[in-house]
This record gives structure tokens, C-alpha cells and sequence, in this order.
């Protein structure tokens, strides 16, 4: 798959990155590099290999969750107390983004 350079600058614009004309042209090659991996990974057979739905191990001891139990929410005093500046219940945070 090729990506071109008018993709890549659609992206940054995304994530609001300002890139260089060299810039620009290293993301060409390593997000191409990037999605040859990709199609190489999807083109693998997995025909008989079993989902896993998680990499823990399966006996009870051994487990490292915590168990899922119900409990009363943080509320919202609780989860402000800390807060730098908070403001009708609300977190405040400085703008970062300018447009």
C-alpha cells in the first residue's frame, strides 16, 4: 500500500501537527514502511489458532485482576479535591488548541 503526501498531511492536520516539506517526506516512507508490515501481518494464516481473550494465566491464584465487584461511584466533591481549578463541577483545563 502506498500512502501519498497528501494523505499524511490530512493526518497531521488530524493531530494538529505542523510538519516540514522534510518531514513530510520521512512520514511518506516510514507510515508506508509502517502499513507494508501490516499487510504482510494480515496475509499470515491463523486457520486453527485459538482466540486468546486475555494473557493471564488461568488458575484462580495465580490471577492478577482484582475481582469485579460493585461499589459506590466517587462523586463529584471526592473526584474535584484535588484539582488544580475546578469549576461547577467541572475539571478546568488551559485551551491548547488554536484554529
Amino acid at each position: 500500500m502506498k500512502i501519498t503526501e497528501k494523505e499524511v498531511r490530512y493526518v497531521a492536520g488530524l493531530a494538529n501537527l505542523d510538519l516540514k516539506p522534510d518531514e513530510i517526506g520521512r512520514m511518506v516512507h516510514d507510515l508506508d514502511s509502517i502499513l507494508e508490515h501490516m499487510d504482510a501481518l494480515a496475509g499470515i494464516n491463523t486457520d486453527g489458532v485459538e482466540p486468546m481473550s486475555q494473557v493471564l494465566y488461568d488458575a484462580e491464584e495465580t490471577a492478577t485482576l482484582r475481582p469485579d465487584a460493585e461499589r459506590a461511584p466517587l462523586g463529584n466533591e471526592a473526584a474535584l479535591a484535588n484539582a488544580p481549578a475546578p469549576g461547577h463541577g467541572y475539571f478546568k483545563v488551559p485551551k491548547v488548541i488554536d484554529r
